[in-house]
């Protein structure tokens, strides 16, 4: 029977102890927390939004990094069979708005317990305030074969082979194969601090540039604060970078935060754009199912009809209330002026207001707020069928420390199950060389 160690407790690490316990391997997971799945606690804000119910095409589409490079490993365990399993294993799940697939109890508790439980019940070993120092090697590691190393790299030609994890505690455990599942470095308070880039990095791999994803993005227009908590539905948005050009247009919901502009228009945007965005602006159509003509139209019956009234009034029929002082001082229009008094200039003035309220982006939030990381280990160093290291006979990678990110809406996630699954599977297959 082959050992097969896994290193990291979340999403990915837990499916691939179970993808190599199904497959007749004795697993040892090993896991720096004092629990389990500390990042899914508080994903889709403590619901887990687990995967998206979208048919395969649609799914490959939301996965800005590498899809090409994930598609083996989601058609061996795609989003309906990761349904099906967490169904079968006593967890029932809904569907929502968007295809987004969560638990019926709304705990992502829920999702944890079934993973746990079904550790449980395969006999997988999970050793918790475990932490691993490094990856215990044989081969080509000495400074004499440097060069060829290097060289045997660029041919993708396997430069070790791994027989072990050595712990923090100076403790070295052996195994035929070794997974790694240690996340990225979004939310390092769930013990996601890179630990398994500097392990693959000290393995020979390189890791691509590392950028915050799924996050909310900053800007220095006071407006913001001023507006924090409210959320707008059914906008237009157009993100240019710093020379206009246009990034990426979407319609959906906006949220305005006390340091700038959130919710999953942005999300996406920083997901398919990084940090391209920083320096340019989000462009805000508060009337997109309104033509131009059309939105005059309504401007100049809105207006005859409180043509008495003040303009502080009148704005709360176009938009929120916490929104129309900011658009009536966009337009030039002071809050206490009549709408009866408003001239043809300013009501233009208006209009553009609300079609185009821009706001500038000076920055992106941090690791600690943002929900995956960009990056990672080069998709190229692995092998897609297996999930193996190129480089490195027998170690395999899975979940967030990989070069595949996706957008908001629980295909994410999936990239953990199906990648987890998948290198389980491939560790501790018995004609695995």
């Amino acid at each position: 029977m082959r050992h097969v160690i896994v290193i990291g407790g979340g999403a990915a690490g837990m499916m691939a102890a179970i993808g190599a316990a199904d497959t007749g391997a004795a697993v040892t997971l090993l896991e720096k927390n004092e629990k389990l799945g500390k990042k899914i606690y508080i994903t889709g804000k403590g619901r887990c939004n687990l995967t998206n119910a979208c048919d395969t095409p649609e799914f490959a589409e939301h996965v800005v990094s590498n899809p090409r490079f994930f598609l083996s490993a989601l058609s061996g365990f795609d989003n309906r069979r990761t349904i099906e399993w967490f169904e079968s294993a006593g967890m029932p799940t809904k569907t929502e708005r968007g295809a987004r697939v969560f638990p019926v109890s709304d705990k992502s508790s829920d999702v944890i317990k079934t993973l746990e439980r079904e550790c449980r019940r395969r006999g997988i070993k999970v050793m918790l305030n475990t932490e691993v120092k490094s990856l215990l090697t044989v081969g080509e590691t000495s400074d004499e074969t440097a060069q060829t190393s290097e060289k045997k790299k660029k041919k993708l030609q396997y430069l070790s082979r791994v027989t072990g994890a050595a712990l923090s505690d100076g403790t070295k455990l052996t195994a035929d194969a070794v997974i790694v599942a240690t996340g990225g470095l979004s939310y390092p308070t769930t013990g996601s601090t890179g630990d398994g880039y500097r392990m693959a990095r000290e393995c020979g791999h390189s890791v691509t540039r590392l950028t915050p994803s799924l996050v909310s993005l900053v800007s220095g227009d006071g407006c913001c604060a001023e507006l924090a908590g409210l959320t707008l539905k059914n906008v237009g948005v157009i993100f240019r970078g710093k020379e206009g050009k246009i990034l990426r247009e979407d319609f959906g919901e906006l949220l305005f935060t006390h340091r700038g502009i959130s919710g999953p228009t942005v999300l996406t945007a920083t997901a398919m754009c990084g940090d391209d965005l920083i320096g340019g602006s989000a462009e805000i159509d508060l009337k997109p199912g309104l033509g131009d003509e059309q939105l005059d139209a309504r401007l100049v019956r809105d207006l005859e009809a409180g043509h008495a009234k003040a303009m502080g009034n009148v704005i709360g029929a176009l938009v929120p209330a916490a929104l129309g002082a900011e658009i009536l001082r966009r337009s030039g229009i002071s809050q206490a002026k009549r709408a009866g008094d408003v001239s043809r200039e300013e009501r233009r003035a208006l209009a553009l207001a609300l079609r185009r309220f821009t706001v500038g982006i000076t920055g992106m939030g941090g690791y600690n707020e943002a929900v995956v990381t960009k990056g990672g280990i080069q998709a190229k160093e692995i092998n897609p069928s297996t999930m193996e290291s190129r480089l490195v006979r027998r170690l395999y990678f899975a979940g967030e420390v990989l070069d595949l990110d996706a957008t908001t809406g629980g295909f994410n996630l999936q990239i953990a199950w199906s990648t987890g699954m998948l290198a389980g599977r491939s560790a501790a297959a018995e004609d695995a060389k």
